[in-house]
């Protein structure tokens, strides 16, 4: 754990130490197809903010947890990330060519080489989860529930519905109430269960985990919202990608229905309403998990 640093500096203390976990994620004893580890490890290691990751961790500290079982579960939520990437990234769905300043991964390698490095990704990061038991002692009965909720927010109550959704989302036609849905389960569910993994991990109640997920909704819509803000008004160069995507794409987003500085108004407000649950509920050490919060609202990538 580290103290008296700024949130800057604590989210690049983290990400650097997962850069080095994922770097090891595959055991060395496995035998794995060349083309498929090399595909895998080219998304995984094309940097990035961690910023799920370091939910899993922040969650775990707030309630003075081990951070070393955090470390698997930190790096499941990373896989399972990047290979909805790789998979958004493909030309039956957004075909863009960039992610993160690099070729996207069927750039690289292939369309069938990317999806299955998506699907190994995937796959391998329930054997992740499993670690935090095996390795570092965590309940049993907490493992079953993380691996639980792992499928259903990543799965098609969760992330994969909302890109389902997504796909299916065109101006003039979805409403809002429909956008919401998209970013709350694209977005939104990925970091809820960050939050709460990192919550068990370290014995939070029921209350708190509750109070977890409404930050983790909040500040996940809010983060999606800013994301399409960026897409409008970004500096190319820092995000990696094409700005104006969707827009090109008629995706519907919050500036094309209510406005830049309504949907600006509207990411401030999430936040705070984030902040709020955190802060009711007395968990014993929220301010990582505030900080995080804040940068997240002002951020311009």
């Amino acid at each position: 754990m580290i103290t008296e640093h700024s949130i800057q500096q604590y989210i690049e203390f983290y990400a650097r130490r997962m850069e080095a976990e994922l770097q090891r994620v595959l055991p060395d004893s496995w035998v794995v197809p060349h083309k498929l580890k090399e595909s895998m490890e080219y998304s995984l290691m094309a940097g990035g903010k961690r910023l799920r990751p370091i939910l899993v961790i922040a969650a775990t500290e707030a309630f003075h947890g081990d951070v070393e079982a955090a470390i698997p579960v930190a790096c499941a939520v990373e896989m399972i990330h990047t290979y909805s990437l790789i998979h958004d990234d493909l030309p039956a769905m957004d075909n863009d060519d960039y992610r993160r300043g690099k070729l996207t991964n069927h750039k690289v390698f292939g369309d069938a080489m990317a999806i299955l490095a998506g699907d190994a990704l995937l796959t391998h990061a329930f054997h992740s989860v499993v670690q935090c038991s095996r390795q570092h002692g965590v309940p049993a009965e907490q493992t079953l529930s993380m691996i639980e909720e792992l499928s259903m927010l990543a799965g098609a109550r969760g992330m994969v519905g909302g890109q389902a959704a997504d796909i299916q989302g065109v101006q003039g036609i979805t409403r809002l109430e429909e956008l919401e849905y998209i970013h709350v389960h694209k977005t939104s569910d990925l970091m809820i269960f960050s939050l709460r993994a990192g919550g068990r991990i370290a014995g939070a109640d029921e209350r708190q985990l509750a109070a977890l997920e409404t930050f983790g909704h909040h500040i996940g819509l809010a983060f999606q919202i800013q994301d399409d803000i960026l897409d409008l008004i970004g500096d190319e160069q820092k995000l990696g990608k094409p700005v104006k995507s969707d827009e090109k794409r008629h995706k519907v987003t919050y500036p094309y229905f209510i406005g830049i500085e309504a949907s600006q108004h509207k990411i401030r407000e999430l936040t705070e309403q984030g902040k709020a649950a955190l802060l009711e509920a007395q968990i014993p050490r929220p301010d990582r998990l505030l900080q995080l919060a804040d940068y997240l609202m002002k951020r311009d990538h």
